[in-house]
């Protein structure tokens, strides 16, 4: 009986130990990937699709092999057409070529890897806006600065492209004409990053990198778009003005007779991060999503011109390796006792071995001061929790066998003797 119990714990240890990761739901007979994050592109240009998050969870979880072959289709509630051949549409592998985009390209793409026993598909949404209707908010990827901050902007999402950065040319609100990059002291490019010395609020706007691109021997343009938000207000110069109404001569002013008006501003708060709190631990099982929140409280009349963002490894989220895997998004500021709270999420696609230990940092930054809070992101190891499923199956089949042990061995009664008794003790 004990080696029967011991044989159970080992099974239901190694059960434990095989199964790190969650199972992917399943959807029509397929295992199901999270979504990649939604592209927004402009017709005429020539567009790559991939699907990092999918390809990375087959290579954690070891689905695929490297010589995999994979089906990528427009979801039209079909099973849908390969795209194969030398059409303007592509398949290369594991992306999908456009070759250029038009509007009718907008829609869902679905990649899927089958074989004998196996099936997993990933998904993307991909918006292609026709040049006349461009919808910036959506089409550019926004950052923030604050004034006096020295801010390289990164052309992004460009590593699909074999590219130099001699051929990337950067405009500001949809301008024709590129920015004079060379002046000294103004802006400057470098490897193909756009530098803006000392941010002022006059460098607020939409810039665009534009470069042309050499596929199957034809040139292609492709373009991106950055909103850039600058908070804060720029250095303003003062000066002491003598006031001469207590002099009766103003032609006479000396050091202890004469007085100075000055100018009282209210002093403001630096911000407040509420949560989360310095030290803190995000974690997430393997292969699944994480949402995280910064919570800074400030006052109200200044909420608009506080910044709040999120940093990985100490740069931002569009510049770290998490690009294409994480976004930032969704700032709302809301009144609560004592001032107004800004709240700033950030959404990672999929956890892997490959964030454990990365810094998150989430700055706020006012005319007040400045404050930032470290946290980490680190795999949850579902070992415990596990394991105490297992000694709690274990005790109840203890429990369980105890139970039958006992009224298996249990003492029986004499009923013969009850029934002699009881003939004796009975009148006839």
């Amino acid at each position: 009986m004990v080696c029967l119990v011991l044989m159970f714990a080992v099974l239901t240890i190694e059960y434990v130990y095989g199964s790190r990761l969650p199972p992917l739901p399943m959807k029509d007979g397929c295992h199901v990937v999270s979504p990649e994050v939604m592209i927004f592109r402009v017709e005429g240009e020539a567009i790559i699709l991939s699907f990092p998050t999918f390809m990375r969870v087959l290579k954690v979880r070891n689905i695929a092999p490297p010589t995999a072959k994979y089906l990528i289709h427009k979801d039209n509630g079909t099973e849908g057409v390969a795209y194969y051949g030398e059409g303007r549409v592509q398949q290369h592998d594991k992306q999908l070529w456009f070759l250029p985009a038009h509007a009718s390209d907008s829609g869902k793409y679905i990649c899927t890897y089958r074989n004998e026993s196996y099936c997993v598909t990933g998904s993307i949404m991909l918006h292609v806006y026709e040049s006349s209707y461009v919808d910036m908010e959506k089409l550019s990827y926004p950052v923030s600065a604050t004034v006096g901050e020295n801010l390289p902007l990164k052309c992004p999402s460009l590593s699909d492209f074999n590219k130099t950065d001699r051929l990337i040319q950067w405009h500001k609100d949809s301008s024709p004409t590129p920015l004079q990059l060379r002046r000294p002291g103004s802006l400057r490019q470098q490897k193909g990053d756009l530098m803006i010395p000392a941010v002022k609020q006059t460098d607020a706007g939409v810039y665009t990198c534009q470069l042309r691109v050499l596929i199957n021997n034809q040139q292609y343009k492709v373009s991106r778009s950055i909103l850039l938000r600058v908070q804060g207000l720029d250095p303003a110069i003062t000066t002491t003005v003598p006031d001469l109404s207590t002099t009766s001569n103003p032609g006479l002013i000396s050091s202890t007779s004469s007085s100075y008006s000055s100018v009282h501003t209210p002093i403001i708060q630096p911000p407040v991060i509420v949560s989360p709190l310095n030290g803190t631990i995000f974690e997430s099982l393997h292969g699944s999503g994480l949402e995280l929140f910064c919570n800074v409280l400030t006052e109200c009349q200044i909420a608009g011109s506080t910044v709040v963002t999120w940093l990985v490894n100490g740069q931002s989220v569009e510049s770290s390796y998490l690009d294409g895997r994480a976004l930032q998004g969704g700032r709302r500021v809301t009144k609560v006792s004592g001032g107004c709270q800004i709240e700033l999420k950030l959404i990672v696609v999929a956890i892997t071995e490959e964030d454990v230990e990365t810094e998150l940092k989430c700055v706020t930054q006012n005319q007040g001061g400045r404050q930032e809070v470290v946290a980490q992101l680190r795999l949850e190891d579902p070992t415990f929790t596990w394991l105490v499923v297992a000694a709690v199956a274990v005790s109840c089949f203890l429990t369980v066998v105890l139970v039958f042990i006992y009224a298996l061995f249990k003492p029986k009664r004499n009923t013969k003797m009850d029934y002699f008794l009881a003939r004796q003790n009975s009148t006839f």
